[in-house]
Order: structure tokens, then sequence, then C-alpha cells
């Protein structure tokens, strides 16, 4: 049982590796069997295909960041007024939590996300609203209790463009801060960086 398990991990954390950097679509399993050392069959014991491959690697990330916004989310129900950018804060523990169990989690696991979006990964949205739907709805009701003025086509395309925005600093996190260290002398983090996209998020969500 423990060497399995081995080889499983192993074959998530090279997965997750080459699934970041090159995509879901231009990642074989040949490559990722060739890398982990392992045996094609390895990957169709553990996981029987590519696609339940990739939803194993995302999903470990979900397992920790979704319980998480939950609870902020529930937080936020207490309260009368909720501002867009509450909604937005909600955000932050779960992400940067994820820093504590992964290398780079945060940024790792949305440049994963939007891997999902820009190779057209259907399973992979229909596998995260079916598992994490009722917080996803949880979100849009925050964002729609915020700002009841947003019909629904508006708020279709603002979520994506605030997640397309959320997917580009973040992955782009270590260059960004690299950037701000080096031109204006800033030594941030990620945490802090956050406190920067917050506002512009709120104000577009917001934006007549």
């Amino acid at each position: 049982m423990g060497a399995r398990l081995g080889t499983k991990q192993k074959i998530i954390e090279v997965a997750e590796s080459l699934f970041a950097e090159k995509g879901f679509k231009d990642t074989s399993l040949r490559a990722i069997t060739s890398q982990a050392n392992v045996n094609l069959a390895s990957v169709n014991y553990h996981f029987g295909d590519k696609k339940t491959l990739i939803r194993a690697v995302l999903d470990r990330y979900l397992e920790e960041f979704m319980p998480q916004l939950e609870r902020e989310l529930e937080s936020l129900d207490l309260r009368t007024n909720v501002s867009m950018k509450d909604v937005f804060n909600a955000l932050k523990s779960p992400l940067t939590n994820l820093d504590k169990e992964f290398d780079r989690g945060a940024s790792r696991f949305l440049l994963l996300v939007g891997r999902g979006y820009s190779d057209v990964q259907g399973h992979l949205r229909w596998f995260i609203t079916t598992r994490y739907g009722h917080v996803l709805d949880r979100f849009t009701q925050a964002v729609i209790q915020a700002n009841p003025k947003l019909d629904k086509e508006t708020l279709f395309w603002r979520l994506h463009f605030t997640l397309g925005t959320c997917v580009f600093t973040m992955a782009s996190s270590e260059a960004l801060l690299d950037i701000a260290n080096s031109e204006f002398e800033m030594n941030t983090d990620v945490e802090a960086m956050f406190e920067q996209i917050v506002p512009f998020l709120a104000s577009g969500m917001c934006a007549d």
C-alpha cells in the first residue's frame, strides 16, 4: 500500500508541475510517466485516464481552498451591509493559506485554474461546479448582495474578467514582486499584493 501511495503522489506532483508549465493539452501522459519514472499502467491504475488525473491535481488545492472560502462567506451572511471589497477580501485567507500548504500554492492554484479555461477543459469546469457548486453559488450571491444592480449577463462577464485578473496577477506574483522591489524598493509579499488588487476588482465589479 505504501508503495502504491508513493507512486500516486509522485505522479500527481510531476503532473502538476508539467500542467502548470505546459498546460493540460500539451502535456502527454508519456511525458508525465517519463519524468516520474513510472510506467503508463501506473497512471491507469491510480487515475484511469488523463482527465481524472487533471481533476486530482487541482482537487488537492480545491480541498483546502473551498471549505475555507465557505467559512469566510458564512461570516459575511451574518452582516447586514456587505461591500464588494468585503466579498473579495473573503478570498484573501483561503488563497494565501495555500502558500502554507504548498510551495507557491496560491499562484500555482490560480495558474492551474487559468490553464483549465485557456485549454478549454470543460470536464474540469463540470468537476468544480459539481463538487463545489454550492460554494461558488454562495460567492455569486455575495457579489449580488454587494451590488444588486448587476444583471446576469454583466455579472457573468465581470466575474470572468475578475478571474482573469487574479490568474495573471497571482501566476506572475514572483515577477511582479521582484519588479516592485527593484523599481520602487517595495519589500512586499503576496498578502500585500492582494491588498492592492482588491480595490481594483471591487471598483471593476461596481462600475457603471
